[in-house]
């Protein structure tokens, strides 16, 4: 009637959309290019603005490339090591800019840094440990319904047994 398919026109847009490889590889591309740009403008600076500029630019690259890496990936390992990394870049970033100052202001400016990251880095450990609680919890459940399943099974005999024991077989993946 319209002279094409919906499956001529799915197959178009599956064909348009990049695949995750895809994305991830041009994502660490853009965070190589936009470091590349952002310590060139570092080369005009000296001493403690240079070494300041420098830490900035990293921390893009880092969270770019973190950012990407953890999508592409999209497992909890993933994520916290992303989430540790950044943190470290955010911590040279505040490390550099602790460096101009003297005194207790620079004491307690490296501190606050530290603290930051540190709670950066539980935060990370936590959320793992969170999600593979989760993770764990969700197999046990779902041993638990199988064993259910199994039990119902033993009340029936011969073929009508075999059969309700390899449906339960399928459903929970055993």
């Amino acid at each position: 009637m319209f002279g094409f398919s919906v499956n001529a026109i799915a197959a178009e847009l599956d064909a348009a959309e990049p695949d995750a490889a895809t994305i991830f590889k041009n994502e660490k591309i853009k965070a190589e290019a936009d470091y590349k740009i952002a310590a060139a403008k570092c080369k005009t600076l000296a001493d403690n603005p240079k070494d300041i500029c420098q830490a900035e630019a990293t921390a893009v690259r880092v969270h770019l490339e973190e950012n990407a890496y953890a999508n592409f990936h999209n497992t909890i390992s993933a994520r916290a090591t992303a989430i540790k990394k950044i943190a470290e870049a955010d911590y040279e970033v505040d490390e550099a800019k602790c460096k101009s100052m003297v005194g207790n202001d620079k004491d307690v400016c490296i501190k606050k840094a530290k603290s930051v990251k540190v709670a950066a880095m539980a935060t990370a450990k936590a959320d793992k440990k969170v999600l593979d609680a989760r993770k764990d919890e969700a197999a046990d459940k779902l041993n638990a319904e199988y064993k259910v399943a199994l039990e119902k099974c033993d009340g029936l005999a011969g073929n009508a047994k075999d059969a309700c024991v390899a449906n339960a077989k399928k459903k929970y993946g055993k």
